[in-house]
């Protein structure tokens, strides 16, 4: 039997004979509902079941209890509080700017890195000032570095949004499922072209800075 006087008491519940109403409301370990008792006949009532009667509700009137063994309702309450705590902590947000310089951005990346190894998802944030509204080709294309840069260990489930002026993309955990290509139809071989300098950059762990010249250029129109 767990009925027991003296079991400590954790986050001010109070048990068995520490409540201190003379009536309470009981509900069985079943959930049904016992009525408004005694404390005396409430008890009784979870000593003869080898139960405890737990205060769940002491702000009511009159207060609800439960009859559930003490050991086991701490414990779901603890992996309930744990699992609250886990879940607010699980979405991470790192925030770039579209001129974001290269140190800056190896900071982020390896941030977003050690959140996703720890099974966070990371919300990647664009914000455009200004002028940087009619340039979100740019932004667009360094939501694609990250995501490319970080293939190793998340992928998207979406394509990234623009809220705004905020451009958005989710990182997952864990790398993308591996589709099978197309089946396409055999081309004749063409002269391959000189790789894109921005290719060759995407292909480093953390690529070149992307920065946007936005001062208007000068109008040589009308001169003689």
């Amino acid at each position: 039997m767990n009925f027991s006087r003296n079991r400590p008491v954790q986050n001010q519940v109070r048990v068995n004979h520490r409540i201190r109403a003379l009536e309470v409301r009981v509900i069985t370990q079943n959930g049904a509902q016992a009525g408004v008792l005694s404390i005396g006949q409430a008890l009784k009532l979870a000593s003869e079941q080898g139960l405890d009667l737990v205060e769940v509700s002491p702000e009511a009137s009159p207060p609800v209890c439960r009859i559930v063994d003490f050991g086991k309702f701490r414990y779901e309450q603890a992996k309930k509080h744990k699992g609250e705590h886990s879940h607010a902590s699980k979405l991470k947000e790192l925030k770039f700017r579209v001129n974001i310089g290269e140190s800056d951005y190896a900071i982020k990346l390896r941030h977003a890195a050690e959140f996703l190894q720890r099974g966070m998802r990371v919300k990647i944030s664009l914000f455009f000032r200004g002028r940087e509204m009619a340039h979100q080709e740019y932004g667009m294309r360094l939501i694609t570095r990250i995501i490319q840069d970080t293939s190793a260990y998340s992928h998207t489930d979406a394509n990234p949004r623009l809220i705004g002026k905020n451009l958005h993309a989710i990182l997952v955990p864990g790398k993308a499922k591996a589709k099978a290509p197309p089946q396409s139809p055999v081309l004749m071989p063409q002269p391959s072209a000189p790789a894109a300098p921005a290719a060759a950059e995407a292909r480093k762990p953390f690529g070149a800075s992307i920065k946007i010249d936005l001062k208007p250029v000068p109008s040589t129109s009308g001169s003689s």
